[in-house]
């Protein structure tokens, strides 16, 4: 996962930095690693936890009360509360209509500086779910509503596709977890939906093959046999006819779904949902239900 010097890690939490360490040395909450500097290094757990526990303190509670509760259940109140007081960026609505805006006013520099703002001062995942995937799905819609043109979509698509695309690079190698194909199969071009599920997927411990857009089944098999996946994570957003999905259906029904469960998102799928499920093959609703299939694939949970 993303890792933040401590500057970094004070302005995503709003503690100081001799905040940061005096918890750090007197409760142990946080081990941050080193790097090849020696610079200390925070992941985006440790920016959870310390925004939860700020929080906490600025409403009265003591510090060491709550450090006694001990990291985990810590962590799990701090993601059921979702909590989120860092130094206080845009407002997402209003952060993706001043992309929009840009993009539409073809003001490259503009949409690019406020991007980049704000992932600067948000953690990948929840500017991923704040406003990556949301604009993404705005432009697709101007675009299908001929407010939009083709080239401003491939743009603001591609912009997204390279901040995913970077975020993950950046996430530790997993030696040992299960193992997880992505892919998009067979006349499936649109790849953003799939490489957000390889990157929170790769952010859980799992070990990640992304294989890309436009995958024939076969060669999907042919993959899978032999590196025995856990699972295999297909995306399924372009419109197909009821015969079209049938026919994949039945494929990966004969080809995929012996070597390992097989599991589709996206509109297409959901649309033909029982034509899926009636050949054994997963439908995922959303995000969060990645979330539940990846945390019954770890024995230690995430």
């Amino acid at each position: 996962m993303p890792m933040y010097r401590i500057h970094r890690f004070s302005k995503l939490t709003g503690l100081s930095t001799h905040v940061i360490r005096a918890w750090e040395k007197r409760y142990g909450l946080v081990e941050p690693v080193r790097g090849a500097n020696r610079y200390r290094l925070y992941n985006d757990e440790d920016v959870r936890l310390f925004r939860y526990l700020k929080t906490q303190v600025d409403q009265g509670m003591s510090i060491g009360q709550l450090a006694e509760l001990g990291r985990g259940p810590l962590l799990e109140l701090a993601q059921r509360e979702s909590v989120m007081v860092a130094v206080e960026p845009p407002p997402s609505d209003r952060l993706v209509s001043d992309l929009i805006q840009a993009l539409q006013a073809h003001d490259r520099a503009g949409f690019e500086r406020r991007l980049n703002g704000a992932l600067a001062v948000i953690p990948f995942e929840e500017a991923l779910h704040r406003f990556l995937l949301p604009l993404q799905e705005q432009v697709g819609q101007l675009w299908h509503d001929g407010k939009l043109a083709i080239a401003q979509e491939h743009y603001a698509s591609n912009q997204i596709k390279q901040k995913i695309f970077s975020a993950t690079n950046q996430l530790r190698v997993v030696e040992n977890g299960p193992v997880i194909v992505v892919a998009c199969p067979a006349q499936e071009w649109h790849e953003l939906s799939a490489m957000t599920a390889a990157y929170l997927c790769a952010a859980r411990g799992c070990r990640v093959h992304c294989l890309g857009p436009n995958l024939p089944v076969q060669e999907l098999a042919r993959y899978c046999r032999p590196i025995h996946p856990s699972f295999v994570l297909l995306s399924l957003t372009v419109e197909r006819s009821k015969a079209e999905v049938l026919a994949l259906a039945q494929e990966l029904a004969e080809s995929v779904l012996p070597l390992a469960p097989v599991g589709i998102g996206g509109q297409c799928a959901q649309l033909h949902a029982d034509i899926l499920t009636s050949h054994g093959l997963q439908v995922l609703s959303d995000l969060k239900a990645l979330d539940g299939l990846v945390y019954g694939l770890r024995p230690d949970g995430f």
